[in-house]
């Protein structure tokens, strides 16, 4: 069976090389993020369009970190009260949040970690394993992730940041051309009228769906 050329692009992203690293920034328009390559969740679990909810997610690498920037326009925004940004956040995933699940394994695809950021900072980091349910016990794990959220009111747009030590992603060193298994997602209010937005649609209500993952490349510098 042929491969169509521009699905297969459209199933893996690019991450642009970083010069330095940086601090948490969430201004897609800032010297740090202005070169990086970006792609576009918008579609729900099956594909289909959510209007007023795109999201555009900004990449970047180092050596030393991955870099990920999530712009987000929403409609009402679901928010933890007292939110607590020193330490992780345990259930994140019932109130708004982007995630990023990667994983370095190709063989076993049911090991990956899952990094979330809400739009006020807050986050939770998670190694999971769908083999030993339940994989939410997994939140006990630290990776060393960097958070940063900013709501941006007026334009309804919010914005999370992540930098994440390739350390806690895999035991490679960071090389450029290397690949991982990925995908994103977003979650936006409360039910009966919760959004769930992808990168790559997963064809049942759950995220945990790693085969139906892209994959993440490292560009050159």
């Amino acid at each position: 069976m042929s491969i169509d050329p521009q699905r297969a692009d459209a199933t893996q992203a690019i991450a642009s090389f970083a010069t330095a690293d940086s601090v948490p920034d969430t201004d897609p328009d800032s010297a740090f993020w202005s070169p990086a390559s970006r792609i576009v969740a918008e579609g729900d679990f099956y594909g289909h369009p959510v209007p007023n909810h795109r999201t555009e997610i900004l990449l970047q690498w180092t050596p030393g970190n991955l870099y990920v920037l999530f712009v987000c326009s929403y409609k009402q925004l679901h928010l933890k009260p007292n939110p607590n940004t020193a330490a992780e956040t345990y259930e994140l995933w019932n109130w708004d949040v982007a995630e990023l699940f990667i994983g370095d394994d190709f063989t076993n695809i049911r090991r990956y970690k899952e990094f979330e950021v809400s739009p006020q900072g807050e986050w939770v980091d998670l190694d999971i394993n769908l083999d030993k349910p339940p994989h939410e016990t997994g939140w006990v794990w630290q990776s060393g992730i960097q958070a940063a959220g900013r709501i941006d009111a007026a334009h309804n747009i919010w914005y999370a940041f992540m930098r994440i030590p390739w350390s806690s992603i895999s035991n490679q060193t960071a090389n450029a051309g290397n690949q991982f298994r990925v995908n994103f997602f977003r979650c936006e209010g409360s039910d009966p009228d919760r959004k769930y937005i992808t990168w790559q649609p997963v064809y049942r209500p759950s995220f945990h769906t790693p085969e139906c993952f892209g994959t993440l490349k490292l560009a050159a510098p």
